[in-house]
């Protein structure tokens, strides 16, 4: 199948390779130095529980005619990318795209791309369950088995048959969801929470594991996000969290205290300009929801705050 991977990140470059090791014609569109680095050395990709390195060579594009055509377009980027690539997308002739990332407004970007397609579109979100690190000539990639949750927001994915072909040779699950657009909302709560403390505290994830007052705090904010969505009637999926997060704070608190101890929490990296923006998504839910939420805004306000000091001192 002919697959364009649209982004080149930690992310998009382990799609990519699993869709080479699938046997897939894949194209990644990629920008400026990692545009050249794909071009000279390949995709690298060290695979950091596997212990090995792969090298897959694939076709590299640095832009998205309109007539370009592929089977398949995955596009994989952070939150607030989506908004700019949109508009290259709906002038592109190619009809199946699935759009890979954080994303607690679906409906409304689906809706865009929609409007203002000329050719007729079909759209999924996924979300791949893996993170990682860039490093120079190579992306360091942490995960499992290789796995994406992925759904349609009206109904099945009108395009299964299709992707399904893609990952037919690989092995990389696709875990179908009913309500993609409730786990995609009900994801960003504890992504927030967990992205917001190690900006404030500089990725010094031993100090963090050691703070026990933080770390309740931070249990204690994630159950007040789960709050705020049921207060204003989403469903938070896997229901299974808010169970951990409000009646077994012991074993979470157990649980983030060995995480921010392990060396893998600082393989991941993390796009804090994307957090910023998934905030001022959730702060519209808060708006609406008129509940309390004392720890969620003080771990919020501390994260802006530093944002803002850092900002000014570039300036």
């Amino acid at each position: 199948m002919k697959i364009l991977v649209y982004g080149a990140g930690v992310l998009g470059s382990y799609l990519a390779h699993v869709l080479v090791q699938g046997g897939n014609d894949v194209t990644v569109l990629a920008r400026g130095s990692r545009a050249e680095e794909l071009s000279e050395d390949g995709l690298v990709i060290r695979h950091y529980f596997q212990r090995k390195t792969t090298v897959d060579k694939v076709k590299v594009i640095q832009a998205l005619p309109a007539d370009d055509s592929y089977d398949l377009i995955f596009v994989v980027m952070k939150y607030n990318d989506f908004p700019a690539v949109l508009p290259i997308l709906a002038k592109n002739k190619s009809s199946h795209i699935v759009l890979v990332g954080n994303n607690p407004t679906a409906s409304t970007t689906e809706k865009e791309l929609l409007e203002n397609s000329l050719p007729d579109k079909k759209v999924a979100f996924g979300f791949q369950l893996s993170g990682g690190r860039r490093e120079k000539g190579r992306m360091i990639s942490v995960r499992g088995g290789g796995q994406m949750v992925l759904g349609s927001l009206n109904g099945p994915v009108p395009f299964k048959d299709l992707i399904d072909k893609a990952f037919a040779d690989v092995k990389y699950k696709i875990d179908y969801h009913e309500d993609i657009d409730a786990w995609l909302k009900s994801h960003i709560v504890p992504i927030l929470v967990l992205s917001s403390v190690s900006y404030v505290q500089d990725n010094q994830f031993k100090q963090i594991a050691k703070d026990k007052k933080l770390l309740l705090q931070m249990i204690a904010a994630v159950d007040e996000g789960f709050k705020v969505m049921e207060a204003i009637g989403y469903t938070i999926t896997p229901a299974s969290q808010v169970d951990y997060f409000r009646r077994k704070r012991q074993l979470v608190y157990f649980f983030l205290n060995i995480y921010h101890r392990l060396p893998v929490a600082k393989m991941i990296d993390g796009s804090f300009v994307e957090i910023a923006h998934l905030h001022k998504a959730f702060d519209v839910w808060k708006q609406q929801a008129r509940i309390a939420t004392p720890n969620w805004n003080e771990l919020e306000e501390a994260f802006l705050a530093k944002m803002e000091g850092k900002a000014n001192e570039r300036r």
